[in-house]
């Protein structure tokens, strides 16, 4: 009987690092739900370079897009249903969709709304859809038996996560928050054989860091990261398929920084 393939979602995989991630697990021969905010056409060219790079190595994979704002209950309950139709089963879920401040002023200037806003999109909302989810990963495992797959929760936070940016408190309290997200979920589900990881960029060529290009080549080149370049999404869609083919069996919660060294102290 041939071998059911494994199922990712990957949220926010239209651009950037969600569709770097997107195409390495092509390559593995993932079945992918791609879910997007609002940017459908990017989402198709995602879906379509996947398919591309899937047939390139020899696997012949299915894509699905799914959108929805991750801010609303309503539409991650959505999602998760039309998931749920749609590939009957899940291995892994990527939390990578998130937003940038809506205006990056000065913390004594920040509105509460827009402090809310950021935290519904890239904390609150992560979290109740992990906690959906893995409630209907850990559903599957039981009528699985032993020899299931290994299941796994990746979540993409930042060296914002730990890095003070005074201009955009909000964005650092949600990546921080992710980081604790990954540790409690590590603990609560250790004993289910559900891999939990944090996966932390540091400066990546992406759209939501193209208005600062300037700022970041300068600084990348008076040495701000020991490796004097840009981070792409393909170092971080590397290090997403490094965890998803078992390199790392004994460990949990545990932090992969793809950031060039930048989380290192040196003199």
């Amino acid at each position: 009987m041939q071998q059911m393939r494994q199922v990712a979602l990957i949220t926010g995989a239209s651009r950037g690092i969600g569709r770097g991630i997107a195409l390495h697990l092509a390559r593995l021969g993932w079945d992918l739900a791609l879910h997007y905010g609002r940017n459908r056409s990017a989402a198709e060219q995602t879906a379509a370079l996947c398919q591309e790079e899937a047939q390139r190595h020899g696997h012949s994979i299915q894509t699905a897009l799914f959108q929805a704002q991750m801010q609303s209950p309503e539409e991650r309950h959505r999602l998760i249903e039309a998931l749920r139709n749609r590939f009957d089963r899940l291995h892994l879920l990527v939390n990578n969709a998130g937003a940038a401040p809506a205006r990056r002023v000065d913390m004594l200037e920040t509105q509460e709304q827009d402090f809310l806003q950021n935290l519904q999109i890239n904390l609150i909302g992560p979290f109740f859809l992990t906690q959906a989810i893995i409630k209907w990963m850990l559903e599957q495992a039981q009528s699985e038996g032993p020899d299931r797959p290994t299941r796994y929760l990746i979540t993409i936070s930042s060296i914002s996560a730990y890095t003070a940016s005074v201009n955009r408190p909000e964005y650092c309290i949600a990546k921080a928050g992710l980081s604790m997200l990954t540790k409690l979920f590590a603990v609560r589900l250790a004993d289910h054989g559900i891999g939990v990881f944090e996966i932390r960029p540091g400066i990546i060529q992406t759209d939501m860091t193209a208005p600062v290009r300037e700022k970041y080549d300068r600084l990348i080149a008076e040495g701000l990261t020991p490796i004097r370049r840009w981070g792409t999404p393909d170092d971080v869609g590397k290090a997403v398929a490094a965890i998803v083919q078992g390199y790392f069996p004994f460990s949990t919660g545990e932090v992969l920084n793809v950031d060039g060294g930048f989380h290192l102290r040196a003199l």
